[in-house]
């Protein structure tokens, strides 16, 4: 992979100066102490820098070196450095403490020789989209600041979008594409299991001050790019900031990558990308300049705050009690002698039922979480298999209900409790089930 991409580099604009050796360095921010590498060019007096700043999840310095060695050739002395793992992870972030991150190394690269510290800038790519911003509008020691991929709208409205787009592009429709994109993801941001969901950029970036370069693939299917483009050009505009550059790059996915339809990922970069980039760190930062939106296939949506009854412990509360209200019924049939009950057959297809839709709608739903709708698999009248085989099964929670409660109703004097509580855990599921759309089309 990183052959691959150096490969790519070498299309940068020659004749280039050669990067000169790596050099460590270290700084210390909210407690924890970074490490990373100045990848420097070998020409002599002070050149301009760029500290990359990270995209969302685990990364080290080498991520992003095939670029740092592109902008070393072109004279500009590039900081990349560990990301932090203290304080960040799946469920735990702080762009603030991202951006102090990010300002610490900005210190750390201004303070080395041969780097002219009144021009240098950040990098930062996705989540670094809206990190670089936020450091530029806390310290006016940033000269500049350069994205790639960044968002316009909060992490949970593009985190939507995105699932919305990968599942349309696998062939879901109707009920699972709302649980995903919508219900899961306001319950995720209602429990604080999605840190900085509702981060809004907009504000820092009419604090932002600094030239801005802002840079899209046009099939970027992980930012809504079209929005992206149009609110930073209002926002900036809005702030008097006309020293702006704004870039579409036609067959470029997410990270600038060469793609064939955005969701894959070819060798190289987008042509002009890393000339781009070198030519406007190097030079005049003129403007205002923006490229059109690039067309998107669907537009992102705000998610609405969540109703009481939709609150994730009244959710966890519900899906507990149906489920033990299921598995009781079989669970109790151990201690009890054999009886001949008529309504027995019904209310065991209603436990049995009831137990699976339950069960297994959390194992899917953590398995979704983990990554699978962004590759859904195989689909079947709109619905991957999975999710029609719990669709089924909850049909069949509701028709083994409705048998029971009438078995139960005629002869109630021979259901006893055991049926009573059965019979609760269904009124329990009903509502539960719609509101997760197993029971919506």
């Amino acid at each position: 992979m990183i052959a691959a991409m150096l490969a790519a580099v070498v299309a940068v604009s020659s004749p280039l100066p050669a990067a000169a050796p790596d050099g460590e360095v270290s700084f210390t921010s909210h407690g924890v102490t970074l490490r990373g590498t100045v990848v420097a060019p070998e020409s002599g007096g002070p050149a301009p820098g760029i500290v990359m700043v990270h995209g969302s999840g685990e990364h080290d310095r080498d991520d992003y070196r095939a670029e740092a060695e592109a902008f070393a050739k072109a004279g500009i002395a590039t900081l990349i450095y560990d990301k932090r793992t203290e304080g960040y992870s799946l469920f735990e972030r702080d762009y603030s403490v991202l951006a102090d991150d990010a300002l610490a190394a900005v210190q750390a690269l201004r303070s080395r020789p041969g780097v002219d510290p009144s021009r240098v800038g950040v990098w930062g790519l996705s989540e670094g989209g809206w990190v670089a911003p936020l450091a530029a509008s806390k310290s006016k020691d940033v000269a500049f600041a350069v994205t790639v991929g960044a968002n316009g709208v909060s992490p949970d409205r593009q985190q939507a979008w995105a699932l919305e787009t990968y599942l349309r592009r696998g062939g879901v429709t109707g009920s699972m594409v709302d649980m995903v994109a919508s219900t899961n993801m306001r319950t995720l941001a209602g429990a604080g299991a999605f840190p900085e969901a509702g981060y809004d950029p907009v504000p820092v970036l009419e604090k932002v001050r600094q030239p801005v370069l802002g840079l899209w693939g046009e099939l970027d299917r992980l930012t809504p790019p079209g929005e992206a483009v149009r609110i930073f050009r209002e926002t900036l505009d809005r702030a008097g900031n006309r020293q702006y550059t704004l870039k579409v790059f036609p067959q470029a996915q997410h990270g600038l990558r060469r793609t064939t339809d955005g969701f894959d990922k070819l060798d190289g970069f987008a042509p002009g990308y890393l000339e781009l980039v070198a030519n406007w760190v190097n030079g005049t930062k003129d403007g205002p300049s923006a490229d059109p939106p690039p067309v998107q296939a669907s537009q992102s949506v705000a998610l609405a705050p969540l109703a009481w009854y939709e609150a994730p412990w009244v959710q966890i509360g519900v899906w507990a009690l149906a489920l033990l209200a299921f598995a009781a019924y079989p669970v109790t049939a151990l201690f009890r002698r054999r009886e001949s009950v008529p309504l027995a057959g019904p209310a065991r297809w209603l436990a049995s039922t009831g137990t699976v839709a339950t069960a297994g709608f959390l194992a899917y739903y953590i398995t979704l979480s983990m990554g699978a709708a962004m590759a859904p698999g195989p689909v079947l009248f709109g619905r991957t298999l999975p999710w029609l085989a719990l669709q089924l099964i909850a049909v069949g929670v509701v028709a083994a209900g409705a048998v029971t409660a009438v078995s139960w109703w005629r002869g109630k004097e021979r259901g006893g409790v055991r049926v009573g509580l059965l019979l609760a855990g269904a009124a329990l599921f009903v509502p539960w089930a719609v509101h997760w759309g197993l029971l919506v089309p």
